[in-house]
């Protein structure tokens, strides 16, 4: 699917959590593809925002604004997006283990930043919103999972608040990003040296998603939502066992057990979920259970969906779309590093 960059064009952007990964990847297609006005960089990191604007040349920081804040500020929020007219939400605290260990500093930035997040936006007549959830969302067991969840929620009925307010807000959930910070396929990458891969168990499955395609799914979402919408992409899922093959094959593999709050499978729409889930194409969209402004039909219409079976579920243990080793090898050059040799 063409991403469509149009409605960009002129408007005042702001990305929360803007030099992580995902934010880094969206101001660079916006910037080479669109005619967009601003990209305003909303987060902590002094530093991390240097190391971003060095990246572009005079004429592409002309476009780009850097505010240092917290989403858990919401004064510092609300200063930050006026005259913005779309707002991704991508800041959140994302390890599963520091969130079990600092349940209250997740609980600050993942709901209270999210609630900054929305409030700030009702006050300044931002047009769109979408917010960044996670796989762990879909019936969550860890702490993680459960503040993104409640997240979800929130953006979600803000759109039942928003009054005489122009505004929507939807949400996006996917699995893991190949090469994020943090994630198994650059850890492994890291851990070759030793001759030894750790895997937490070695059935072990999860989604796959390339940043490229993460970015697309949010501006497709921006650009498509009609409010309370969570979009769901069709991706393939990974064996963890295929993964360290593709990286590592001459390493021994040892397997050291799950850690707290982790699964062995990643789900994104349980059997529940289906009763208000429709397939529109290359995506699901999960329909909020409460929406005072479109009932369900208005839905399928606008996205020229059809309802899935009750008792549909998308599960990376059961998905029906697999990469293999040979496939995530070709993927690690393409998304992660141009210059990968499986060793």
């Amino acid at each position: 699917m063409k991403t469509d960059y149009s409605y960009l064009d002129g408007k005042r952007v702001l990305i929360t959590g803007g030099t992580g990964s995902l934010g880094k990847k969206l101001t660079e297609m916006m910037l080479r593809n669109s005619a967009v006005g601003t990209i305003v960089i909303y987060s902590r990191d002094e530093y991390k925002q240097f190391l971003l604007k060095s990246k572009y040349t005079h004429e592409e920081q002309q476009r780009l604004r850097f505010f240092i804040g917290d989403v858990r500020d919401g004064a510092r929020m609300k200063r930050a997006m006026a005259g913005v007219d779309y707002v991704i939400h991508a800041a959140a605290v994302k390890q599963v283990d520091t969130a079990e260990y600092n349940p209250d500093e997740c609980i600050k930035t993942n709901v209270d930043g999210a609630q900054n997040v929305i409030d700030a936006c009702l006050e300044n007549d931002v047009k769109g919103v979408v917010a960044l959830s996670t796989d762990k969302a879909c019936a969550p067991i860890n702490l993680y999972g459960a503040t993104k969840l409640v997240s979800d929620k929130l953006f979600c009925a803000a759109n039942n608040i928003a009054g005489k307010h122009d505004i929507k807000f939807s949400v996006v959930r996917y699995g893991n990003v190949m090469g994020s910070r943090g994630s198994v396929i650059p850890f492994f990458m890291d851990r070759r040296a030793d001759g030894v891969l750790p895997i937490t168990d070695d059935q072990m499955t999860r989604f796959n998603i390339s940043l490229e395609e993460g970015a697309e799914l949010v501006l497709f979402a921006m650009n498509n939502h009609l409010g309370g919408e969570i979009f769901i992409p069709k991706i393939p899922s990974y064996k963890i066992m295929d993964v360290a093959e593709a990286i590592a094959p001459s390493c021994e593999t040892k397997v050291i057990g799950i850690r707290p709050g982790e699964k062995l499978h990643e789900e994104m729409i349980t059997p529940t979920d289906s009763l208000s889930t429709i397939d529109i194409g290359p995506y699901y969209a999960i329909l909020p259970t409460v929406s005072y402004k479109h009932p369900e039909a208005d839905f399928l219409r606008h996205h020229k969906g059809k309802k899935v079976e009750p008792g549909f579920a998308y599960n990376s243990g059961t998905n029906d779309e697999w990469d293999t080793v040979e496939s995530l090898r070709k993927k690690i050059v393409e998304f992660v590093d141009p210059d990968f040799k499986a060793e």
